[in-house]
C-alpha cells in the first residue's frame, strides 16, 4: 500500500485563532494512486467528476481528519435520488469509515438550503448496502458553533476540512469554522480511513488530504459496497 505523501500542514482553531490538533497530508495522484479507493462512481484525484453518486476512501489514512479541495461546476449531468427518495446536491468528507454502514459524514449540502450537515451512521455488524441501506443515521442538529457558508458559485474553488479532537468535531470551509459540536458516544467505536462523498455535483477534485493511519484498519474493497 502506498504511503500518504506529506506536503505540509496548516493549523486551525477558532475563527479568530488558527491551529489544528492533527497534520493533514495531501495524497499525491502519482505516488498514492493505489491508496485512492473509489467504491462507487468515478473520481480520480486531480480530475473532473461528473457522477451522480461518488464514494471513495484513502486506504492507509487515519480517520480523524480529512480535507477535500474542489472547484464547483454545478449539478452533475445525470442525477440520482438518495435511498430516501430525496434529490440532494452535496459534497463532503467521510471520517472513521469502517464501511458504508458505519462512519461519520461532514457534508456541505446545497438542498433544500445550503448548510453543513454532520451525521453518524451506525449499523453494528453490517457493512454492505444490501444489509443497512439508508438506516442507522443520527443527524447532529444542534452544534455549539455554526458559521455562515460562502456562496457556492460555478467556477469557485473551496476547501472543506473536518477534524475530530476527543469527542468534538470541527468543520472548516476555506479556513473558517462552519460547524463545531460534540459527537455521540457511538462515534467512539468507529475505526477506519477518511474519504470523500458527493451526490449530484460536477466538480474538479483538486486535492484530498488526510493524516496517515496507524494500527490495524478494516479491509476496504474497491467495489460497490457503499450505501446512501
Amino acid at each position: 500500500m502506498a504511503a500518504v505523501a506529506c506536503c505540509g500542514s496548516k493549523k486551525h482553531e477558532r475563527v479568530d485563532e488558527v491551529k489544528t490538533p492533527v497534520t493533514i497530508n495531501k495524497l499525491d495522484p502519482g505516488k498514492d494512486a493505489a491508496s485512492w479507493c473509489v467504491t462507487k462512481g468515478v473520481a480520480a484525484l486531480g480530475a473532473r467528476v461528473d457522477e451522480p453518486t461518488v464514494r471513495a476512501v484513502a486506504r492507509g489514512s487515519g480517520g480523524d481528519a480529512a480535507a477535500v479541495t474542489f472547484t464547483f461546476h454545478g449539478q452533475s449531468t445525470q442525477t440520482r435520488a438518495l435511498a430516501s427518495g430525496q434529490l440532494r446536491r452535496q459534497i463532503g468528507v467521510k471520517l472513521r469509515a469502517e464501511n458504508g454502514c458505519n462512519l461519520i459524514y461532514a457534508m456541505w449540502r446545497l438542498d433544500p438550503k445550503p448548510q453543513i450537515e454532520v451525521s453518524v451512521k451506525r449499523n453494528p455488524g453490517m457493512r454492505t448496502n444490501e444489509e443497512c441501506g439508508a438506516n442507522g443515521y443520527t443527524k447532529l442538529k444542534k452544534p455549539d458553533e455554526r458559521g455562515d457558508l460562502p456562496d457556492l458559485a460555478s467556477g469557485a474553488t473551496h476547501a472543506l476540512r473536518a477534524a475530530i479532537a476527543g469527542d468534538e468535531l470541527t468543520v472548516w470551509v476555506d479556513d473558517r469554522v462552519m460547524w463545531r459540536g460534540a459527537l455521540p458516544d457511538e462515534a467512539r467505536d468507529l475505526h477506519g480511513p477518511a474519504g470523500v462523498r458527493s451526490d449530484n455535483m460536477a466538480y474538479d477534485l483538486v486535492a484530498f488530504a488526510a493524516p496517515a493511519g496507524s494500527g490495524p484498519q478494516p479491509d476496504v474493497k474497491c467495489v460497490g459496497e457503499e450505501s446512501d
